[in-house]
């Protein structure tokens, strides 16, 4: 793991993301980042699919299994769980995580934002 997604996991600790409390993230800001992901992606449940999928309950889950959305086979191939680990590198840097994704966001510049919106996503999305 590079020095900088350390860093951001150590923001993190060993707790799983479920186990979070509201207060060891900024949800008020995660909500914020959350904006630059609303635009491809949908976080309610049932929610609809985007040019991303629906992110609800992805948090702990496997990738590549929501229904009715069509990934890149680069995608399918890498064979990901929406781990802590995953997600904090895919934020940070989707292409690096899976050469040749779909996926144009070049990822978020601040670890705290990382840390915040995957602390919005598990608190919001199941």
């Amino acid at each position: 793991m590079s020095h900088r997604l350390s860093t951001v996991a150590a923001l993190f600790g060993a707790v799983v993301f479920a186990a979070l409390p509201a207060s060891a993230q900024d949800l008020a800001n995660g909500e914020k980042v959350w904006k630059k992901c609303k635009a491809c992606h949908t976080l309610e449940e049932g929610g609809k699919n985007k040019i991303g999928p629906n992110l609800f309950g992805i948090v702990g889950a496997p990738a590549g299994l929501v229904e009715g959305f069509k990934y890149s086979n680069a995608f399918l191939e890498a064979d990901l769980t929406w781990d802590e680990e995953t997600l904090i590198a895919w934020l940070a840097d989707p292409r690096d995580v899976v050469r040749g994704t779909k996926m144009a966001f070049p990822g978020l510049k601040k670890d705290s934002d990382i840390a915040d919106v995957i602390a919005y996503m598990a608190e919001e999305g199941g």
